[in-house]
């Protein structure tokens, strides 16, 4: 679990491409404090292990699903990545719940520079729709930010200095790609409620016991 507070800006220092997976080594210095091997440290937002460290830098392996489903198959040695290892139990949770699996990966359409506030329009794939709302949270390459407006395209986030400063996002340009993860809290209550919805009036039933193998 993370919090989308970046903790450090790191660089792709090598990578090592299969066919649908990759090895990413990513040079950093503060996520590295207290790191050991099998670690969870978000990588633009997308959850990945520790396999290798050093001093400088440590080493994980992207799999075939993660490989096609975000924009790490993208980078290129220099690279800047947002970083941020997984929340200590006794941490100060100053963003929101962040699970570090992408939902979609979505195209920055608009970005308008005003007064010290950058906004960008995000596009993204109308599925995801029910789960934005408006000055709700979402997660944009690992950064928790609020969403600022919704329409039927995607939604519209709003940059103060500190993380236009403090991570990727601020650096991105209409036609750049992001990875994107919606409120995990969003995603429960949309489940629960198409559950709710497609529920028989009967209830609960012999037959549906038995359909459900509940029953010999």
């Amino acid at each position: 679990m993370f919090t989308g507070i970046v903790e450090e800006v790191g660089t792709i220092h090598a990578i090592k491409k299969g066919s649908s997976s990759m090895q990413l080594v990513i040079k950093c210095n503060y996520v590295l404090s207290d790191v050991k091997k099998g670690d969870s440290i978000a990588v633009n937002g997308v959850c990945l292990t520790v396999s290798e460290f050093s001093k400088t830098q440590f080493a994980a392996d992207v799999m075939p699903e993660t490989f096609k489903a975000t924009t790490l198959f993208a980078l290129q040695i220099g690279s800047r990545v947002n970083l941020e290892r997984a929340m200590a139990a006794n941490g100060r949770f100053g963003g929101h719940f962040v699970t570090g699996h992408i939902d979609c990966v979505g195209e920055i359409i608009a970005v308008r520079p005003i007064e010290n506030t950058i906004y960008m329009d995000i596009q993204i794939n109308p599925a995801f729709q029910a789960h934005l709302v408006p000055k709700g949270s979402i997660t944009v390459d690992g950064t928790s930010l609020t969403v600022f407006d919704s329409s039927e395209q995607g939604f519209t986030i709003s940059l103060i200095p500190v993380t236009q400063a403090d991570s990727v996002i601020g650096h991105k340009r209409i036609g750049d790609y992001v990875n994107v993860e919606c409120d995990i809290l969003a995603k429960y209550l949309e489940r629960i409620v198409s559950k709710k919805e497609t529920k028989p009036s009967g209830g609960l039933t012999m037959g549906a016991l038995a359909k459900s193998g509940f029953l010999g």
